[in-house]
């Protein structure tokens, strides 16, 4: 702000911002120059609207001039959120001969000689591709390829933090199925794996099966697999603490997308038997049809055995374990006091719960949110950094549901047994021992089932 350089004005600014709330952080002195005073001020607000109405009022003091107003979250994306950086030094004639002409044309040539060569000799050895079409992005729906960057950039970010994976963002302007396939054809030797991220469903259920067959890279769709793994990673640890067997229960879903069905798939893969899953219109079973829809259909002809129907109060009696992918407000206290005695309960609708801890609580014998200012937040953070990087470790063709069950465990093993209990079944996501462990884990299951790919010992990396 830009204001005449005398006594009382910062006085006078500081009385309007507390008008309306807002919290003075900073004030640092930018110059002073023809009687005039210009500072920058570092003002909190708890909102987008709580910013506008401290800008309105700023804006009505005489003599004050805005110079310029940013928000952080803005200047952090400012030029977006990631470089290219050489791995190699280039400060000498001999260093260009080599990382270019000449040099490169004999690495290019063992190349073409031996294609597994480019998995050790190129950016594919540690480089996967984020790719979306932005038609399902966060709580934010369908956005479209140039408004998804920003969260896909976070996503490489998230990859190299946690996993030391590096990724790129390649948000593409096509929601037509077969095209993105075929540009995921396109770039795959490009890259050691593709992570599918933020496609609506069911659409993105026949992009990652059909690219999963068709491409010799590890293919992941995060919003399916990495809610999935660590669900049933929270699972592990909550039945340490009720002392059920998975093929005894009953657990219910809400939200029929593309996590609650990887969800149903996967915890079924555990050993769970009887699963009813419920969507907008109720539960799902045989009664119903999805011309248009092969997931649902899959769901309504292998889950729910009894088959049952209503709604998700019908449904949730006797059940030892809700687990909501949905939205807000879906259960309330009678849901839960009808539920198996102590049931676990995950509600992980963001930001709000399909059932607020503190009603849910009193009787759960475990409670999980998506939420991180509650305990055992379901983030996917803990599984798809350490899967890939395990799976690009191993050089793996697939990423398989052995190497996801690993994960799980690995992700639950990183709390030890004598510190697991309701508030500590899921391990934070700075918890260094989860990426070790689940790196460890998914390598061995990729060799274990015969996904990766197996180099001759003392294979020579020179063309001769």
């Amino acid at each position: 702000m830009e204001y005449p350089h005398r006594a009382g004005m910062i006085a006078r600014i500081s009385a309007k911002i507390a008008e309306v709330g807002g919290a003075i952080g900073h004030i640092d002195l930018v110059d002073i120059a023809g009687g005039k005073s210009i500072r920058d001020f570092t003002i909190e607000c708890n909102s987008e609207k709580h910013a506008k109405q401290v800008l309105d009022l700023l804006h009505e003091v005489p003599d004050v001039r805005l110079v310029s107003v940013y928000d952080d979250t803005f200047k952090m994306h400012l030029g977006g959120k990631l470089e290219i950086k050489s791995r190699v030094p280039l400060e000498t004639r001999a260093d260009m001969s080599m990382a270019y002409t000449p040099g490169v044309g004999r690495v290019c040539m063992a190349i073409h000689d031996d294609y597994k060569k480019s998995f050790s000799l190129t950016i594919r050895r540690n480089c996967i591709a984020v790719v979306s079409d932005g038609s399902a992005v966060l709580g934010l729906g369908n956005i479209g390829a140039a408004a998804a960057m920003p969260v896909m950039e976070g996503k490489a970010i998230l990859f190299k933090q946690f996993g030391d994976v590096d990724a790129f963002p390649l948000c593409i302007d096509t929601q037509d199925p077969d095209r993105i396939i075929d540009f995921c054809h396109w770039v795959a030797p490009t890259f050691g794996g593709i992570n599918l991220e933020d496609i609506s469903s069911p659409r993105c259920f026949y992009i990652e099966e059909r690219l999963k067959k068709e491409l010799d890279i590890p293919v992941f769709h995060d919003d399916q697999h990495g809610t999935a793994v660590v669900v049933v990673a929270g699972l592990i640890n909550a039945l340490k603490i009720t002392g059920w067997k998975p093929e005894d229960m009953k657990i219910v879903i809400t939200g029929a997308g593309a996590s609650g069905i990887a969800v149903t798939k996967f915890v079924m893969h555990f050993g769970v038997k009887n699963v009813v899953v419920c969507d907008r219109k109720g539960v799902i079973h045989k009664g119903r049809e999805f011309p248009d829809n092969p997931a649902k259909a899959w769901a309504a002809e292998h889950t729910n055995p009894e088959n049952e129907t209503g709604s998700i109060h019908d449904a949730i009696a006797g059940a030892h374990m809700f687990i909501g992918l949905s939205g807000p407000g879906v259960l309330d206290e009678e849901d839960i006091k009808k539920m198996h005695p102590k049931p676990i309960i995950f509600a992980m609708s963001n930001p709000v719960p399909e059932i607020m801890p503190e009603i849910a609580a009193p009787y759960a014998s475990v409670m999980a949110t998506g939420r991180s200012d509650y305990p055992n937040q379901v983030n996917n953070v803990l599984a798809f950094p350490g899967i890939f990087r395990g799976a690009l470790d191993a050089k793996a063709r697939d990423i398989n549901e052995e190497m996801k069950i690993a994960a799980s465990h690995a992700i639950a093993e990183s709390i030890p047994e004598d510190q697991v209990c309701p508030d500590n079944i899921i391990p934070s996501v700075f918890n260094k021992k989860v990426l070790r462990n689940v790196v460890r884990r998914v390598a061995q299951a990729a060799h274990e089932t015969g996904v990766a790919r197996r180099f001759p010992l003392g294979a020579s990396l020179y063309h001769v």
